[in-house]
């Protein structure tokens, strides 16, 4: 329990970076996955794809937004 609890803290802050680029997006949106937080890790996912678009963290994150669903219900389950 201390480390999810650390590890949240930790993904917390990060979050609250101004400038983390994609890999620190990217981070976050798989812990949030993870986390089965997945409207959350959608957002985050589609904002590595629309601020990141050639980079290879969008190509995950595509990737991503297909295995877990676009938020329509059908989600799929998470997948590291």
């Amino acid at each position: 329990m201390r480390q999810l609890v650390a590890a949240m803290v930790l993904v917390a802050a990060l979050a609250s970076c101004t400038n983390g680029g994609p890999a620190q997006l990217l981070e976050t949106a798989r812990f949030e996955e993870l986390q089965r937080n997945l409207p959350h890790a959608r957002k985050l996912y589609r904002e590595v794809v629309a601020a990141y678009p050639d980079t290879p963290q969008a190509t995950e994150a595509r990737a991503r937004l297909a295995a877990i669903g676009e938020g329509d219900g059908a989600a799929a389950p998470a997948q590291p």
